[in-house]
């Protein structure tokens, strides 16, 4: 699927969602059981239809390795779209294919995100547990918003941490000093779900 073709096209049904040649082989995808033997196509047409107001963004000056598992989340949860920020290349593994049914954009910029989200009237809502951050647990997400992650390691840039409404941290009670990027993002997704969908 290629970057920035920020349209989704909603239109099939009938035999058409069908793929001739899985019927023929069997379906060995990682898709839940409604989507065996569906088209690619079809299947993320029908996604297209239930897809939820949140977007996720993630920081990717350094390359970072964690972004797989972000995208894979964001299949899981079912975000609107992931916006990847700085080096357009990625780390495709840990997305276990699941890219392939999520909408993935490149935004060269924090600034170029920012533009975006106020196209869009998406509050942007930064995730990491830096000075001045809130507990997730005690504030409403917005419901049309992008929940933005940093880097591994450094977290979030200090533009990513200014061009954002509110930071949110995630309440830890180890001795680490943070938790991985690709868990981190599931429990903010999974937060935003439970104020919004579940």
């Amino acid at each position: 699927m290629p970057l920035d073709n920020e349209t989704h096209d909603n239109k099939m049904h009938g035999d058409e969602i069908y793929d001739q040649e899985i019927l023929k082989t069997g379906d060995r995808r990682n898709v839940v059981d409604k989507y065996r033997n569906w088209k690619h196509e079809a299947i993320v047409s029908d996604l297209d239809t239930r897809r939820h107001d949140f977007h996720i963004a993630i920081e990717n000056f350094q390359h970072d390795f964690n972004i797989g598992a972000v995208v894979r989340n964001a299949n899981a949860f079912l975000a609107n779209s992931v916006h990847i920020v700085g080096k357009r290349r990625w780390n495709r593994r840990g997305a276990m294919s699941t890219d392939r049914y999520q909408h993935i954009y490149h935004k060269p910029t924090v600034e170029d995100l920012l533009h975006f989200a106020k196209s869009k009237e998406l509050a942007v809502i930064g995730i990491d547990n830096i000075e001045g951050s809130v507990s997730i647990d005690t504030v409403e997400i917005p419901k049309k918003c992008i929940l933005l992650f940093g880097q591994e390691g450094p977290g979030l840039s200090p533009e990513a941490q200014e061009g954002s409404e509110m930071i949110c941290a995630i309440p830890q009670f180890g001795s680490t000093r943070s938790v991985n990027v690709g868990v981190a993002s599931g429990i903010a997704m999974f937060v935003w779900l439970s104020q919004h969908v579940l």
